[in-house]
Formats: C-alpha cells, structure tokens, sequence
C-alpha cells in the first residue's frame, strides 16, 4: 500500500486539516503499517491496532502538546509517536538508542507522561488536574484507560479523587 498519509503527518495539528474519510483512509495505512514494521522492531501490536481511531480521535479534538494526553498503557503509544513526527525514526523503536517502546517525556513534548502501566493514568491525571488549578490553567487533561485497569486500587482511588472535578 503507498504511504498516501504516513510520511506527511508531522504532528497532531495535521489531522485537523483531514476529513472523516481521510482519516478513515489514514487508519487502515497506520494499521498496515504497524502490521508490517512490528515484528521487524519487536513491540506490542495488538494493543496498538485497538487504539488507531481512539488516539486519532482524541488528537482531533484535543490539543496536544498544551492538552495533555495520558496513556494508561504506554506500549499503546506507537499511533501517537507515529502522528507527533517520529514516523520517520519508527524503524529503530525497541533498538539502542531509538525510540522508546513506550512513552518518554524525554524523547517527545507530546509526550505528557511516561510511567504508563495499566492503572496509572487517572492518578497522573489527577495530579495534572491538581497542578494546574494552582497555576490557573484550564487546559484539558485526557486519560486514556481501558477496563483492563480498572482491576488497579489506583485507578479506583484517583476515581474517588477525581469527583467532581
């Protein structure tokens, strides 16, 4: 399949520009993608092919870097490192010196938060919530977690923390 989108998107502000059925086009590109270079790289595959549209949803809407985007799980990053302009250096994820197989707040600004494990992500949110009402900030907070999380006690106290918020 020719890369129509892949090489063209150097960060989320890029999408914005696309329609419904571009991105529909740029899902199944990233998916065949991620398909193909995966098991040359190593990494997590299926977790990443469940979150195409979620994580290009959120970056339509969303703001990122000023909004930050929190991923429960970050080995389901590599959509996202592929649409905040590291498309081009995805061939040396998992390798010395390449890109993390995971989110790395060193590696990108887009990347908010980089202890992702599955649970986390409400609790980080919190905290980001937390920091900005002191500084007056109403930028948007988006946790990204899936059920499987929910088994966490972290996940469920930031819950509790979060009411009303």
């Amino acid at each position: 399949m020719k890369k129509r989108f892949l090489e063209s998107i150097k960060n989320p502000q890029d999408l914005k520009k696309m329609n419904l059925n571009e991105l529909e086009d740029f899902s199944i590109e990233i998916r065949d993608f991620l398909v193909d270079q995966i098991p040359k790289t190593g990494g997590h595959l299926a977790s990443n092919l469940g979150v195409v549209e979620l994580t290009l949803a959120i970056h339509k809407v969303f703001n990122c870097p000023k909004d930050k985007i929190i991923f429960d799980v970050g080995h389901q990053g590599y959509v996202h490192k592929i649409i905040t302009g590291r498309f081009k250096d995805f061939g040396t994820l998992r390798k010395h010196e390449g890109l993390s197989g995971f989110l790395d707040i060193e590696e990108s600004k887009y990347d908010s938060f980089g202890g992702s494990h599955a649970g986390t992500s409400l609790s980080a949110a919190y905290g980001f919530l937390e920091s900005q009402k002191k500084k007056k900030n109403k930028d948007y907070v988006v946790a990204m977690i899936g059920d499987g999380a929910l088994t966490a006690g972290m996940a469920w106290e930031a819950i509790n923390n979060l009411g009303g918020k």
